[in-house]
């Protein structure tokens, strides 16, 4: 693992995060019902994410299985933000994060939890 991963690889992650394991026929049908796939494109997108590691499909039934969790997909979005946009700078990352917005008491307490935290 360790390639990008794409929007639309992105969405049929979705959907096995928020689904568990499932046929590529039901994820085929929901990524038509929420996305407007057809079939094809949510197959050739499942055999993307199989070759990158990404996914696992077993029989029967073309069963796939997420191999990347959503916080791992997570941590890596954003340390390619970091790097790419902020220089690796966490304190610039923050400072446009919290520049134009005003945040609750809670989220700002919550915050300093995580980074006492660390």
């Amino acid at each position: 693992m360790g390639d990008k991963l794409f929007d639309s690889e992105a969405k049929v992650m979705e959907i096995l995060w928020d689904h568990g394991a499932l046929p590529a026929k039901e994820i085929s049908r929901i990524a038509a019902d929420t996305i407007g796939w057809n079939k094809n494109t949510t197959y050739t997108v499942i055999k993307k994410l199989e070759a990158k590691g990404y996914l696992r499909r077993d029989e029967p039934g073309f069963r796939c299985t997420a191999l990347l969790s959503r916080d791992e997909a997570r941590k890596a979005e954003a340390n390619t933000l970091l790097r790419k946009v902020f220089g690796g700078s966490r304190k610039a990352l923050f400072s446009a994060l919290l520049d134009d917005e005003q945040i609750s008491d809670e989220e700002r307490d919550e915050l300093r939890r995580l980074i006492d935290g660390r």
